[in-house]
């Protein structure tokens, strides 16, 4: 029978099948924890009806699913241009080519990620005891992308992370501490940096400007932010432009410590 002859595989075939399981996986990695998940799953639920119907030569229904699937294109790169974009970020980085970062990016081949060089639980008992003070802080932590380009906006320098030096930088009478510091590794390599602000409507009014800064350059980049108000002294943690939700200072530490190895 003419239908089974995709029972026939050949060596293209398997690789075809690895190059669009990781394809998949990226892009599931990318929208997990965002409205966009339930979007990608009825779109891969909605293709894979498209070519069930297709093996089964149910033309009608095929051809009005395939129109849709054809014609939805447009919309889809619209619904999911922060994803795209992060996505092409993620191709085109700088940093990729590296050997650690490298084998970041196949990690998922292994049974545990790579231990983070970032000294999480300083920055977490800084944040802790700003929050106490109500001392306003933005700290950005950089990933796989560069954020060269918002380095240039502020003060470079290469000191190692410790909880009195965050706590210095922010002090409210220090020269360091409007806009955001940047952490790279182990140490902080940037202050005073201004970030992009994201123009995003369903971000609660409460937020003021740090955390849509803090919003504004997780949609850009694969950072991860911490921000202390200044009002409540409340910690929150924002990444892919999506505030994390958390019920402890220590499991805000593992959820951080996590992001950092993905």
């Amino acid at each position: 029978m003419e239908f089974l002859n995709f029972l026939e595989f050949k060596i293209t075939d398997v690789i075809d099948i690895i190059l669009v399981a990781v394809l998949l996986y990226y892009i599931y990695k990318l929208v997990k924890g965002t409205v966009a998940i339930n979007i990608f799953i009825g779109i891969v639920i909605v293709w894979a009806l498209w070519k069930l119907t297709e093996l089964l030569q149910m033309k009608m229904i095929s051809s009005m699913v395939g129109g849709f699937m054809n014609i939805g294109l447009i919309a889809l790169i619209i619904v999911f241009q922060q994803e795209i974009r992060k996505f092409l970020l993620m191709i085109g980085s700088t940093n990729f080519a590296s050997k650690r970062n490298f084998i970041k990016h196949f990690k998922f081949l292994k049974q545990e990620g790579l231990p983070t060089e970032t000294n999480v639980d300083e920055i977490i008992n800084a944040c802790e005891k700003m929050g106490l003070s109500k001392t306003g802080a933005i700290l950005v932590i950089e990933k796989n992308n560069s954020l060269d380009f918002v380095k240039n906006t502020g003060d470079k320098m290469s000191i190692e992370i410790t909880q009195p030096i965050i706590e210095s930088i922010f002090y409210k009478n220090s020269p360091l501490h409007d806009g955001a510091a940047i952490i790279q590794d182990n140490f902080i390599t940037a202050t005073r940096v201004i970030l992009p602000v994201s123009n995003e409507r369903t971000i609660p009014l409460r937020f003021g400007l740090r955390h849509r800064a803090a919003v504004g350059i997780t949609e850009k980049t694969d950072a991860l932010c911490l921000v202390v108000s200044e009002e409540t002294g409340a910690i929150t943690y924002i990444k892919s432009g999506e505030f994390v939700r958390y019920k402890s200072l220590v499991e805000l530490t593992e959820k951080i410590k996590k992001d950092l190895t993905q």
